[in-house]
């Protein structure tokens, strides 16, 4: 076995939340662990940002990426399904397009790698006798929630939301209630029941690989490993750090509109604002956010969809299209930001945004790609979270990492008003909070570099799990 390249088949839910960072995860494992890899990709074609991704990763001789379109589930599951319902269901009924995928690679894959969805393959692992791994692409923190979520299940009594204490997790910071991720706020809905199982499901790998590093969760990290009971939950499998996975700047000399617009402003004077990939917010919200920008006279760049009608959280699958800003501002918003402020719709070069220097906050979602790029390029945050676990992400940032700030009550369940964004935006680009919070993200940012550098505990973590895939096919075999 260890004469011959190591053979990891990843395979990706679908989403650029989970795409992105097990491309960049098989980037790593080829270029820098001597890896053959292949990126299974289930995809939905819901996101025109998806086919993009794979562009950059089609040249490396030993990283391949299959695209395998996800089947159709509209005859298995309700069009109002929850989004968490949706996923497990179609990697579920993918699975035989898989297996098939796999079946016809010459050599097979040695060993499986698949994400809290893609724990639906399982069963693929089984068949030809492959170790499997799970890649959380969250935090430590929500993968301790998700681990401990079928012991909670039995112990709370009534709905999470209302319960009165914090929700305790062993040897780990307790959560709100309202902090939980979105299945565990109605356990009357058919995704809590999703939720429980997948997680039981998921503790069944052979180990686990999650996007975060040592420094930024030490104490959630010692838990998972040494705290009896999560080590239970986890049936002792190793926890291996990762992270950053993310995408690295590299100047590439091409400059677009929004570069172009970036250089010629001040250092750490712009504001970039953005609810991700899957992000929408009401035309309610639309307005007011507009009018804290304006009010606060701060530089921003405002990346911007169209609203979402119903609801004020994100939808992971289907985020709204752009239909023209003009329909959703304030009457002459435009005309009067147009000195200080850049509307983009739709998409923004957001690795290359973050690291301009001319850019000193960002107003986000919270999503763990999202998160973890703006800690990389050493800029502190407003905490906007929509959906998921991005609540969690938005505490973690604003009370235990201190380089956030987030409004008094949760954006899903009030509309933000327009005094509280703009006394958010001018205590982060020119409070003394904000230079407090500016100076303890490039503290974490030194942190992440060193992670991933030759040596690091991440490096070195992922060195460990190389050599944990050797041993696991050889226990295989037998």
């Amino acid at each position: 076995m260890t004469l011959k390249k190591l053979h990891v088949a990843i395979i990706s839910s679908p989403g650029i939340g989970h795409l992105f960072p097990a491309l960049l995860f098989g980037h790593r494992l080829v270029n820098h662990h001597n890896l053959r890899v292949t990126i299974l990709a289930v995809t939905t074609n819901t996101s025109p940002a998806e086919s993009k991704l794979f562009n950059p990763f089609t040249s490396n001789l030993h990283l391949s990426v299959i695209p395998i379109p996800a089947a159709d589930i509209s005859s298995v599951v309700a069009p109002d399904a929850k989004v968490l319902t949706r996923i497990c269901v179609m990697m579920k009924e993918t699975v035989p397009a898989i297996r098939t995928t796999i079946s016809s690679m010459d050599p097979l894959p040695d060993v499986l790698v698949g994400d809290i969805f893609g724990a639906e393959t399982w069963v693929i692992a089984k068949e030809f006798r492959m170790p499997k791994y799970v890649f959380i692409t969250g935090n430590a923190w929500f993968t301790a929630l998700f681990a401990y979520s079928p012991v909670l299940d039995k112990e709370v009594v009534g709905q999470f939301i209302d319960q009165v204490e914090p929700i305790e997790i062993p040897g780990c910071k307790p959560i709100l209630p309202e902090e939980l991720v979105d299945p565990m706020l109605d356990r009357d809905e058919e995704s809590y029941q999703v939720h429980v199982d997948q997680s039981i499901l998921v503790t069944l790998a052979d180990g686990m690989l999650i996007n975060t590093w040592e420094g930024l969760e030490p104490q959630t990290l010692h838990a998972l490993r040494d705290n009896d009971i999560m080590r239970s939950m986890l049936k002792n499998k190793p926890v291996y750090t990762v992270g950053p996975i993310h995408k690295k700047y590299e100047p590439t000399g091409l400059k677009g509109e929004v570069v172009e617009w970036l250089d010629k402003q001040p250092a750490n004077s712009v504001l970039y604002v953005s609810f991700g990939s899957g992000g929408t917010i009401s035309a309610e919200q639309i307005t007011e956010l507009a009018w804290g920008l304006e009010l606060s006279k701060q530089r921003f760049v405002w990346v911007v969809k169209s609203p979402n009608k119903h609801c004020v959280d994100g939808s992971f699958l289907n985020a709204g299209q752009p239909s023209g800003p003009v329909d959703f501002f304030p009457l002459g918003f435009l005309t009067r930001t147009q000195n200080v402020g850049l509307v983009v719709t739709c998409w923004a070069p957001q690795v290359e945004i973050l690291n301009h220097i001319s850019v000193g906050g960002f107003l986000t979602h919270c999503g763990w790609n999202s998160t973890i790029e703006s800690i990389a390029s050493g800029v502190p945050m407003i905490a906007w979270p929509l959906y998921a676990e991005q609540k969690m992400n938005a505490t973690m940032l604003t009370e235990e990492l201190k380089v956030a700030v987030r409004p008094e009550v949760l954006p899903t369940k009030k509309v933000v008003g327009r005094e509280e964004v703009e006394k958010m935006v001018r205590g982060l680009m020119e409070g003394e909070e904000g230079k407090a919070m500016r100076e303890k993200v490039k503290a974490l940012k030194v942190g992440a570099e060193e992670a991933t550098s030759m040596n690091g505990s991440s490096y070195i973590s992922t060195c460990k799990f190389v050599q944990d895939c050797v041993s696991q096919i050889d226990q295989y075999s037998i």
